[in-house]
């Protein structure tokens, strides 16, 4: 930075509209820690901390709680490269919708003109319905019925933009971090193997709704096919059944 300038925490909770208490908490929790103290122990915040606390106030207006946001800023996660890459897919989304629409509207013409829908306007609309998608859903097909997939796209939906930094930033980090600690040797009774399933919980139960037949179905998806699931294709599946059975035995041992 080009300049020394720092702000005490009182300054700095009145410019971003919070209270000190909170800035106190967010210290604490390691989710926005001032870079100087001074000699009498007082926070000084520099401008580095200053764009970390843009970060956290523009990740937290899209609903995203503290976990989630100390997730993708410590992994390095350009939130606007995010909300761009979210606001590509909802994009995409508008469009396949608009496509489904039109083909819905030429089979609704059909029918109110008491005529049988041709062989073509049915593959179209069915194609736009539910036509084959990502090699994930396939895959999540064999483990769960169309309601609880519908039920998964649902509660996704209604997450919004919070959705995109839950699934393929947190989630995909925590699967990391646990990995590095069964590698090491970590035992899965280790608090801190206990508290990521603890999270990894809590994602799940935020899409599946509580259901425990969708959650079990997912993580069976995950174990059937880890390549499309994570959507990389080099994903091995004897490291990641390895890694299902070290998380199964944390949640077996918090009972």
């Amino acid at each position: 930075m080009t300049t020394s300038e720092t702000w005490k925490v009182g300054r700095l909770a009145e410019a971003g509209g919070l209270t000190v208490r909170t800035l106190h908490h967010w210290d604490t929790i390691g989710l926005l820690s001032p870079s100087r103290r001074t000699a009498g122990g007082h926070r000084e915040y520099t401008e580095d901390d200053l764009v970390r606390l843009y970060q956290v106030l523009a990740l937290r207006s899209l609903g995203l709680p503290l976990d989630t946001i100390g997730v993708c800023l410590d992994a390095g996660v350009d939130p606007v490269r995010l909300v761009r890459d979210h606001l590509a897919g909802v994009e995409e989304s508008i469009a396949a919708l608009g496509v489904l629409r039109e083909r819905l509207a030429r089979l609704q013409d059909e029918l109110s003109a008491d005529r049988a829908p041709t062989a073509t306007a049915l593959l179209d609309a069915l194609r736009a319905i539910g036509g084959p998608g990502p090699e994930g859903e396939h895959t999540l097909s064999r483990h769960l019925d169309a309601g609880q997939i519908h039920m998964l796209r649902t509660r996704a939906a209604a997450l919004g933009p919070a959705t995109h930094y839950l699934l393929e930033v947190e989630w995909p980090e925590l699967y990391r971090r646990a990995e590095r600690l069964r590698a090491a040797g970590i035992a899965p009774a280790d608090r801190k193997v206990r508290r990521l399933v603890d999270r990894m919980d809590e994602l799940s139960a935020l899409f599946s709704g509580g259901d425990a037949g969708i959650s079990a179905g997912v993580r069976a998806a995950w174990r059937d096919d880890p390549a499309a699931m994570s959507g990389e294709p080099g994903a091995p599946a004897g490291e990641w059944r390895e890694l299902a059975d070290y998380l199964d035995r944390a949640r077996d041992s918090r009972a």
